[in-house]
């Protein structure tokens, strides 16, 4: 079982800066992705970002490649999201995602709520 806390949202100006975490516990070893998706009121849930575990290959949705970066620690028990030249577009809850076992299994957090003023 992997198990997903996410932490770090907040309120901020358009322009500035937020670094999101994300804490996995359990069967770190069995992680094969984590990613960060969002979800603002009225919309479909979307991927942000991701980036797998072997060879940590990332991928970034169009409305946030160049602002957004994904990273992970060494250890793997740790992921981030730093998100710069933020836009009231990015207005959401940020969900943290865990894919494990063979992909077979994925893992979510309780979501933490960002919001860009303008």
């Amino acid at each position: 079982q992997v198990q997903v806390v996410e932490s770090g949202g907040g309120l901020v100006q358009a322009g500035g800066s937020l670094r999101l975490s994300c804490a996995a516990s359990g069967t770190i070893s069995s992680i094969n992705n984590m990613a960060w998706y969002r979800q603002a009121p009225g919309k479909q849930r979307e991927l942000v970002a991701s980036i797998t575990t072997a060879g940590g290959i990332t991928n970034y949705a169009d409305a946030v490649r160049g602002r957004f970066t994904i990273s992970r620690t060494n250890a793997g028990k740790t992921l981030y999201l730093q998100m710069n030249s933020l836009k009231p577009e990015d207005t959401a809850v940020y969900y943290c995602n865990a894919r494990y076992n063979l992909y077979q299994l994925y893992a979510w957090g309780q979501g933490t709520q960002v919001t860009v003023s303008s």
